[in-house]
């Protein structure tokens, strides 16, 4: 490997899903639902195995900046947390990274993950890293990571490769959220992976792609890239960044790329993206209870019960979620869990802004 290799965390997002732990100034990526550290300092430890911590960035926005600079604890400067004015999606973030790293530091490869997957297997996670990291430098194609399917999920993206004797393969297409009958049909074929949303390319490479096929991006990109490093640059960002389009960076390039490389593989990756998911971080008891904190749980079954403080007991009680805090008790049916944003949605309608 010649190139230099950069750390872009995405942790920009609201974890709407877990809440009321998850708030706009505290949101899933800076809670520690692992019982070891904040899921934010967990992942950037990861990446520390394929990248210096001085050169590892944090893309998030401007309630999040403090939070974020705080939890880390001095992993990586201060100075490399880049703090969005507004939230604009992964492509525009994802770009602001690439000209910010190429202005300041020069070219070299960007490992672009998201800040709030759990990992179990470390060890194959950095080799497989190494893997794309190297088909990315040597052969200047964008290479993602794909997770080998363990069920036929019908929550993630999926991306179609071809077969290939190499551990890094030709991409055929990226699919998205599947039904159930067809996520079968992928999961049985072994020719797809979930996309992870983890990414790696040279910073100039991803920028001749936003130049191509995302050029209205491209241009506000250059503006806030001629203010780097001047007295203008958080003014002239602040202005330009807000008016920028609205795209993920797999609708904007990704789906529109035909020369993209993946790297599949398995190791104990979740996104743990709601409270039901936590059974791939904590232990269940016998009765496929999952609890955290004070609590008591009596003749129930598959529970999920987090308390932040005060005691909580359950008694005869099946298939729920819930979740105290200081402020809020959220009580949910375990088969809507992926719902408790509409809380969320709620209590910003009735302008409860002190509980978001």
């Amino acid at each position: 490997m010649s190139s230099k290799v950069f750390g872009v965390i995405l942790a920009g997002g609201g974890g709407t899903r877990f809440w009321p732990l998850s708030r706009k100034a505290t949101p899933k990526q800076l809670l520690n639902l692992t019982g070891k550290d904040v899921m934010l300092n967990e992942t950037i430890d990861r990446i520390s195995s394929v990248a210096a911590l001085r050169d590892i960035f944090v893309v998030t926005n401007a309630v999040q900046t403090g939070g974020v600079i705080k939890v880390n604890k001095g992993r990586i400067p201060d100075k490399n947390v880049l703090s969005e004015p507004s939230a604009r999606n992964t492509a525009a973030c994802i770009g602001y990274a690439a000209i910010k790293i190429l202005k300041e530091k020069g070219d070299g490869i960007m490992v672009v993950t998201p800040s709030d997957a759990y990992i179990k297997d470390e060890v194959t996670y950095s080799k497989i890293l190494e893997t794309a990291i190297f088909a990315a430098d040597t052969e200047n194609k964008i290479v993602t990571i794909g997770i080998t399917p363990t069920f036929p999920a019908t929550g993630y993206g999926y991306i179609n490769f071809e077969d290939s004797e190499s551990a890094v393969k030709p991409v055929k297409k990226f699919v998205e959220k599947p039904d159930l009958e067809t996520a079968k049909k992928y999961f049985e074929s072994g020719k797809y992976v979930w996309n992870a949303g983890v990414f790696v390319f040279r910073a100039s490479l991803i920028l001749e792609k936003f130049k191509k096929l995302l050029p209205d991006i491209y241009s506000d990109l250059k503006k806030i890239e001629s203010a780097i490093g001047t007295e203008n640059e958080k003014s002239v960002t602040e202005e330009v960044y807000p008016l920028m389009r609205k795209i993920s960076i797999d609708y904007g390039i990704m789906e529109k790329s035909n020369d993209i490389l993946v790297v599949p593989g398995e190791f104990g990756w979740s996104d743990v993206g709601s409270f039901d998911m936590l059974g791939a971080i904590k232990d269940k008891d016998d009765s496929g209870n999952i609890s955290v904190g004070d609590t008591m749980i009596i003749d129930s079954k598959d529970c999920v019960v987090f308390s932040s403080g005060r005691q909580i007991s359950l008694l005869g009680v099946d298939n729920l979620i819930v979740v105290e805090t200081a402020d809020a008790v959220m009580v949910c049916a375990k088969d809507q869990a992926q719902n408790v944003k509409k809380i969320v949605d709620k209590l910003s309608e009735n302008n409860r802004e002190e509980l978001l």
